[in-house]
């Protein structure tokens, strides 16, 4: 995504020219189917009077649609949903997928179309990879420490990750990191685009709201650099990882980073998610808890 592949600079849809560079290596920038009975005790059985009959068949009337109102309720708002490409709204996401459903918040989610006027800056979302937590390391190296394993990190500043091994969450290979030879290997990747989130609602916010957003461990993963370049700035609607397996939880932060951040999406997004989440209706949402 913009600004998150140590070295790989590129164009997004802004316009812009990303990387993601270390700060000492970067250059500025009807029927119910029951039988009647003849038993006078019976609750049905005692149909000889026309009152009696009227009462059952209102009885029988209110149960039948008792028992398919939901389904028929959900199943119309799916149908109608479905034809505008968006979730069929809380009532049809919860059927599909449960109330704690990834789907159940995508239908929660405005749909709106992209604004990105004023355009689209990094630098509107703070030094990159600044030390927002204060532990004395940035948070590049904070999440390649996090997600790689088999480290050795620099001595001298107890933060710089020099090797390590990564299986990637995007494609799932295995990929071996070193800084020396080739730091841009393995980039991180914000998993809602700063620029996707300045287009839904991140133009709005306050500059110490994106510096944090930027920042956010949950909206950040180490990836394979080519597959993140590749990425760029595009919501699930343009792209989505290319391993099938990914795609599940990964559309899964998505949502639940919007949710949280009161991120809008656009139509074509969140035909997009539902699609993906359709194949996985349990799968809840991450990333709607901030880290401690």
């Amino acid at each position: 995504m913009p600004g998150s592949g140590i070295g790989a600079d590129q164009t997004g849809r802004s316009g812009q020219a990303v990387q993601d560079v270390p700060a000492d290596r970067r250059d500025p920038r009807g029927s119910t189917g029951r039988p009647r009975s003849s038993d006078p005790t019976s609750p049905i059985g005692h149909v000889g009077h026309v009152g009696h009959v009227g009462r059952l068949s209102i009885f029988v009337l209110v149960a039948f649609c008792a028992g398919l109102m939901t389904s028929c309720t959900s199943s119309t708002a799916d149908r109608v949903g479905s034809a505008v490409g968006l979730s069929g709204g809380p009532t049809a996401a919860a059927t599909a997928g449960g109330s704690g459903s990834a789907l159940s918040v995508l239908g929660s989610l405005p749909v709106r179309a992209e604004d990105n006027s004023p355009k689209y800056k990094r630098d509107e979302f703070g030094t990159a990879w600044s030390d927002v937590d204060h532990n004395r390391c940035d948070t590049r190296n904070d999440i390649l420490r996090r997600d790689l394993h088999s480290t050795t990190i620099r001595k001298s500043d107890n933060c710089t990750v020099l090797t390590g091994e990564l299986t990637d969450p995007y494609t799932t290979r295995i990929i071996r990191f070193d800084r020396s030879r080739n730091a841009s290997a393995i980039q991180i990747d914000h998993v809602v685009a700063l620029a996707d989130a300045w287009r839904t609602g991140a133009l709005n916010w306050t500059d110490a709201q994106r510096l944090q957003f930027a920042n956010d461990p949950q909206n950040l993963l180490a990836v394979d650099g080519p597959t993140n370049t590749r990425k760029s700035d595009q919501d699930a609607a343009e792209w989505l990882p290319p391993s099938p397996g990914a795609q599940c939880s990964y559309v899964a932060r998505q949502v639940g980073l919007k949710s949280r951040y009161h991120l809008w999406v656009t139509s074509a997004e969140a035909a997009a998610m539902r699609t993906v989440l359709q194949k996985c209706p349990a799968q809840p949402p991450l990333g709607l808890t901030p880290t401690p």
